[in-house]
């Protein structure tokens, strides 16, 4: 099906643009939405004669995208479920329910808005990117738990994480920049990693080295009873 865009489309097209889609694509969310028209002559002549008014309004709804993106950009939402001790949910969380538990803390977003690629079945702390406009996107986190208590311990776990992996990252990518060869940025990286085993394995024969030293002879015993016998 042809429609004529009336706003900017993720990896569809700008605003005017004339493109092709699938038709359960433009019945089921552009043209309900009122993102699209039909591309028919009708239509793409009425487009030209509202675009300045579509402009406007879309950078109004730009600046209105910004606000709600301060609001939420970054913050955590605890939805507590019952769950076995494996942490499957009995049940699921949709995008409806993180609509629900982020429109109760007075912010607004339909759940169109929230990218959920398939249903939260298990307990933990998810990403998830709320889509506000075209050109601007939040993320929040979906703490999935039991209870208060175990969405604060996930937290904390997921924090700790996330340092873990966020150092290593940025250590590879440290030593990429470095290098304009990949070959030999990755040679050096494989390197580092084996001076950091290395000395860890250093480190646990030196402690065991140590520990060994303590532990009194059996054969300087027996050699100083030798010698004491000697002298009577």
């Amino acid at each position: 099906m042809k429609i004529v865009l009336l706003e900017r489309i993720n990896k569809l097209g700008q605003m005017g643009d004339i493109v092709d889609v699938r038709s359960g694509y433009a019945r089921n969310f552009l043209l309900p939405f009122k993102k699209a028209l039909r591309a028919t002559k009708e239509n793409i002549d009425f487009f030209k004669e509202q675009k300045s008014i579509l402009e406007a309004k879309n950078l109004e709804n730009k600046k209105e995208a910004e606000v709600v993106k301060a609001k939420i950009d970054g913050k955590s939402f605890i939805l507590i479920r019952s769950a076995s001790d494996t942490g499957a949910l009995y049940g699921s969380v949709s995008s409806k329910d993180i609509n629900e538990i982020v429109s109760a803390d007075g912010i607004e977003i339909s759940k169109n808005q929230i990218k959920l690629e398939k249903p939260i079945k298990e307990l933990g702390v998810y990403k998830i990117i709320v889509s506000l406009h075209s050109d601007i996107s939040a993320e929040i986190f979906i703490n999935v738990a039991r209870s208060i208590e175990e969405a604060k311990l996930q937290e904390i776990g997921e924090k700790l994480d996330k340092t873990d992996i966020t150092k290593t990252v940025d250590e590879k990518a440290a030593i990429n920049n470095m290098f304009d060869d990949e070959n030999m940025a990755e040679k050096i990286g494989n390197q580092k990693e084996e001076s950091d085993n290395s000395e860890i394995s250093n480190d646990s024969n030196k402690q065991t080295l140590e520990d060994s030293s303590k532990v009194p002879s059996n054969n300087s015993s027996e050699d100083e009873v030798k010698i004491s016998t000697d002298q009577k």
